[in-house]
């Protein structure tokens, strides 16, 4: 894929993810963050996949397709609205496979999922982290301990990456 074509790519995944989020949430909650109940659901996966993008120690392989699984991640979740017909087998499946029913499924069902779905569920949780004002000290305590364990892992399997360092200086506990 060339520039243009990648471009061309982010854009329609964006568009496609507020028209999720923004026309077909299931509730009304889905259409934006908790911390304030106003700033659109799209800027967590927007942030999501975009830093993934800039992963430079990372292959094309897990980068292309998870950039849009990122981008698509809670549509399922989170949206009356089924993922475009054009999106390929492997993003369908990364998108399936960061699905889970309730966080303490995800936090015991996250270890049997591949090493580039933990990965991507560590960009996830970073995520949540910048704008969880909202939650409660022990929620905080139970996500910054899961993220945690992501990043750990990720590091043993990928590397020295900046999402490592990202979760790293967000994900500490408070008391």
């Amino acid at each position: 894929m060339d520039t243009r074509q990648i471009t061309d790519e982010i854009l329609a995944g964006i568009r496609f993810t507020a028209k999720a989020h923004i026309d077909h949430p299931k509730t009304p909650a889905d259409a934006v963050r908790f911390w304030d109940m106003a700033t659109p659901y799209l800027i967590h996966p927007c942030w999501c996949a975009m830093t993934l993008l800039t992963e430079t120690s990372l292959p094309d392989e897990i980068r292309l397709p998870g950039y849009l699984a990122l981008l698509f991640h809670d549509v399922i979740e989170d949206a009356d609205l089924e993922l475009p017909a054009t999106t390929a087998p492997v993003v369908v499946e990364l998108v399936q496979d960061m699905t889970f029913d309730s966080f303490s499924n995800e936090v015991d069902d996250i270890w049997s999922r591949s090493e580039t779905v933990r990965l991507l569920k560590l960009y996830d949780k970073t995520s949540n982290l910048l704008d969880a004002s909202w939650m409660s000290i022990e929620k905080w305590n139970k996500y910054a301990r899961f993220t945690n364990q992501l990043a750990r892992d990720v590091e043993s399997n990928f590397g020295d990456l900046n999402i490592v360092k990202i979760a790293d200086a967000i994900a500490l506990q408070r008391s």
